[in-house]
């Protein structure tokens, strides 16, 4: 495990030169994205397709987006029966002294109180409890030492590559009392790319769609109605009625340390189309680290996302003019193609003229000829968006075949024995003469 050491403080000159990079290039050639931050990503939440990427390989601070991984893996053993949402847990020594200290985001919990894991979820998602993320990792794993050995395992197994947590909770472990996990550094922190952030994300919402409620929850009361009543107040400014209210926003996770600075995971879904976008350390026009200006960037990043990027439909006119199929031994010589929906397909609005389909064909003869009988509705071949070099995505198994099928229209019954013959006799003569 990598050690990493705290950020040193940055010279003036340094602070000057931050002030004036930026994310600040053409993107598909139409229109600028200027992001000012670390590193920054877009991505297509359904199909895992990188829409817009600065240094999204590099391996940063992600502050409480750690929390990301924590309610996987309590969503995992929810969703497995080894958890239930019922299941009670007594606050240990070490919970009750970091979900009690000053300064740390928390959801206060009581010396030897028993809280159900759905009200620990619930602080930890919309409150960024860093005590109660610490508890869920005892329930889950039975200490926060093995609970880290989890989530790194986790991070592999879900195909992230740049990736290293040290804690449940996103704190950095200099600040946990002397109480980070065992195995790791007080010195070590939560490190991500931000193309592995959005990549959790994806599994995230893909694997449990069920998380989108509770991220998206503006304010809720912990314990209401007993002397424990809090109201939780969601980190999330992207949301309804809140500074930088965003339509569609429902999650993610925000993340302040030093270390990390300013981070946001977010997520918006708009027309049945979502987005992610991840903003690693976000700073200000002067070059400093900024809590409102996640939040702005993430606007501009989905704006892009929901105004650039255009919903493209295909059917089998963009492939074929003619679109019947010569049948062999049928009732009737042809048989004529459909599709039973439009290809669709988001793109950059400068890429929509080059975009081609092409039409696929798997139960042709060697003369190009369907064989009778052909049912009606039978698939009969694939309408496929020939590939572009400028697709990127998350995952490489998520590039796949954009296509839909092709079905025959009608039924073509086979001819009997009487007509092929005589069929055949005058294609002898026809050959003849």
């Amino acid at each position: 495990m990598k050690k990493v050491r705290v950020k040193q403080s940055l010279s003036v000159v340094l602070i000057s030169l931050l002030a004036f990079s930026s994310l600040e290039g053409t993107v598909h050639g139409e229109s600028k994205i200027k992001i000012h931050a670390d590193a920054a990503i877009l991505v297509n939440a359904d199909t895992g397709k990188i829409v817009e990427k600065h240094n999204e390989d590099q391996l940063l601070g992600i502050a409480s987006m750690t929390k990301m991984m924590t309610e996987y893996l309590v969503l995992e053993a929810i969703d497995k029966g080894k958890v239930n949402w019922a299941d009670t847990y007594t606050v240990s020594d070490k919970v009750y002294q970091l979900a009690n200290a000053p300064g740390l985001s928390n959801v206060p919990l009581r010396a030897e109180e028993a809280y159900t894991v759905k009200e620990l979820y619930e602080a930890m998602v919309i409150k960024s409890g860093n005590g109660a993320a610490i508890a869920l990792s005892e329930v889950v794993a039975g200490s926060e030492g093995d609970f880290v050995k989890r989530m790194n395992a986790k991070a592999k197994e879900l195909g992230l590559e740049h990736y290293q947590f040290v804690n449940s909770s996103g704190l950095s472990n200099y600040d946990m009392l002397g109480l980070h996990p065992e195995g790791t550094d007080v010195n070590d922190e939560n490190m991500v790319s931000a193309e592995d952030m959005a990549t959790l994300a994806y599994h995230l919402i893909k694997d449990y769609p069920e998380v989108l409620k509770t991220s998206g929850a503006n304010y809720k009361y912990f314990r209401k109605g007993t002397d424990e009543e809090y109201l939780m107040k969601n980190t999330n400014a992207l949301l309804d009625g809140r500074a930088h209210a965003y339509k569609g926003a429902d999650g993610l996770k925000t993340g302040t340390t030093p270390f990390a600075g300013s981070t946001f995971t977010g997520t918006a879904e708009r027309n049945d189309v979502r987005y992610i976008s991840v903003i690693l350390d976000a700073k200000d026009e002067y070059g400093q680290p900024s809590s409102a200006e996640r939040f702005i960037q993430t606007k501009e990043l989905l704006d892009y996302g929901f105004n650039q990027i255009q919903t493209v439909q295909f059917t089998l006119d963009d492939a074929v003019k003619e679109k019947t199929l010569p049948v062999i031994d049928g009732k009737k010589d042809t048989v004529k193609m459909e599709v039973k929906k439009p290809l669709k397909i988001r793109l950059p609005k400068d890429e929509i003229s080059e975009a081609k389909v092409k039409l696929n064909l798997d139960k042709l003869n060697e003369n190009g000829e369907l064989q009778a009988p052909i049912k009606k509705g039978e698939k009969i071949g694939e309408l496929v968006l020939v590939k572009s070099e400028k697709n990127e995505y998350i995952l490489d198994d998520l590039e796949q075949e954009i296509a839909v099928d092709v079905y025959a229209a009608v039924s073509v019954e086979k001819a009997n024995w009487f007509v092929r013959s005589a069929r055949n006799i005058g294609d002898f003569f026809e050959m003849l003469f």
